[in-house]
């Protein structure tokens, strides 16, 4: 498994500026407008219900505006799709200005669809009699399809759910663990380069006055002696700090994983704040991080790219995982620490990407940390709590049940709500 693991995480450990929904809107725009070979005069959007729910409240980079329209023109623009996720990090001012008076001139049509899988985007360019096509599909640069005037141009198949669960069967919590344990440590190097770009745009969240000020507050109040600076709280405040500077359209570029930003943040910078606070060497730090972000994906592909349920569980049972590792716990203790938060936040409902994030991610790094602590004073739920399993493994399954199957009606009535709160404010 060490090949697939490697790869794994070179392929889900990417950076992204900007939250990732609207990256990947920006991303098709872009490539359908280099399809057409022309500045379009008009672009039509359709996106999924749960794409168009994360982009509805979002700050989008270098634009001070929210939401789909201004994803849309950016990217048709003055977009380049060979910079995927980070598409965002080069639009000048002057095409920032275009795209919002493009906005302004009500050249972008917006369309959600129904009965198509939760991470969809669709953009159709045109340009006088000449239209061009771009589909993408289950991932954030998933481009499935492209077809300029009706002529196919590129497509590829996309991957059955039969599939897909046949490249996991071999993943478990034991063989990650395992993984971790003898991988050569050279092997790890880029991880840094996460931490790094996290930290720094952390470090932005607590300087600026961006979105909730989340983690900004929480530093004014340890500044006044109303909170100590312990794992806990710097842990939850440097993340929350991350999110609230990302969530508001702040330009920097994060790691993401599993294709989400916040999701990258609230996994690597826990553990970063508790390596430095433990003085963990750098050895250690690489594998508690390559075993976080392996049992999130893990976790991951039992739900799917978008859900109902809040994905920063997800990555935060990985960091708390990956903390365990770092204080000396062994398998049990993980299987300890993944048991007890399924046992805390699980549920917490995702009702798109905005500044409510940072606020998420506060309650379920705290969880998390304490999850950990809890396992590794042998203390853990037991198969007679909830949805609990004595099975680590069957556990984490639940955790993707409840997500694909409890919360499927969940979704609808988020969005439904969304909706009905902007119709009424329109």
């Amino acid at each position: 498994m060490k090949d697939v693991y490697l790869q794994k995480l070179k392929k889900e450990f990417v950076p992204a500026a900007g939250c990732t929904e609207p990256a990947s809107i920006a991303l098709a725009a872009a490539k359908a407008r280099e399809t057409l070979n022309a500045i379009p005069e008009r672009v039509e959007m359709k996106v999924s219900g749960n794409v168009f729910k994360n982009v509805m409240g979002v700050g989008i980079p270098g634009s001070n505006m929210v939401g789909l329209p201004i994803s849309v023109a950016l990217g048709a623009l003055g977009g380049e799709s060979k910079n995927g996720l980070e598409i965002f990090t080069n639009i000048s001012e002057e095409i920032a200005n275009q795209a919002k008076a493009f906005v302004r001139d009500g050249k972008v049509e917006i369309h959600m669809l129904h009965d198509v899988p939760k991470l969809h985007v669709e953009c159709i360019c045109y340009k006088g009699d000449d239209t061009s096509r771009v589909v993408i599909q289950d991932r954030h640069e998933n481009i499935v399809h492209v077809e300029r005037n009706g002529e196919v141009v590129f497509t590829k198949e996309v991957k059955t759910a039969e599939e897909i669960t046949e490249e996991k069967e071999d993943w478990s919590v034991q063989s990650i663990y395992n993984f971790i344990k003898t991988v050569d440590i050279a092997e790890l190097q880029f991880l840094h380069q996460g931490v790094q770009l996290n930290k720094k745009i952390a470090e932005e969240g607590l300087k600026g006055s961006y979105g909730l000020q989340v983690g900004k507050s929480m530093l004014m109040n340890i500044e006044k002696g109303i909170l100590s600076e312990d794992i806990i709280n710097k842990s939850v405040m440097m993340a929350a700090a991350g999110s609230d500077a990302r969530m508001a359209g702040c330009s920097l570029p994060v790691m993401s994983n599993c294709g989400s930003g916040n999701q990258g943040m609230s996994l690597t910078l826990p553990i970063m704040v508790v390596a430095e606070k433990l003085k963990v060497d750098d050895d250690t730090l690489l594998r508690a991080l390559a075993l976080a972000l392996l049992i999130s994906i893990h976790m991951k592909s039992f739900i799917g790219q978008l859900s109902a349920l809040c994905g920063v569980l997800l990555s935060t049972s990985g960091a708390a995982c990956g903390i365990t590792y770092m204080m000396g716990g062994d398998l049990a203790h993980l299987s300890s620490t993944l048991k007890n938060m399924t046992g805390s936040v699980t549920g917490m409902i995702c009702d798109g990407a905005n500044s409510s994030c940072a606020h998420k991610i506060s309650a379920s790094v705290s969880a998390g940390i304490q999850s950990s602590l809890l396992a590794l004073n042998s203390q853990c739920l037991t198969n007679v709590d909830g949805i609990v399993d004595e099975d680590v493994e069957a556990t984490i399954r639940n955790i993707g049940r409840l997500a694909t199957e409890g919360m499927e009606v969940t979704d609808d009535v988020i969005l439904k709500t969304m909706l009905e709160k902007m119709n009424k404010a329109s």
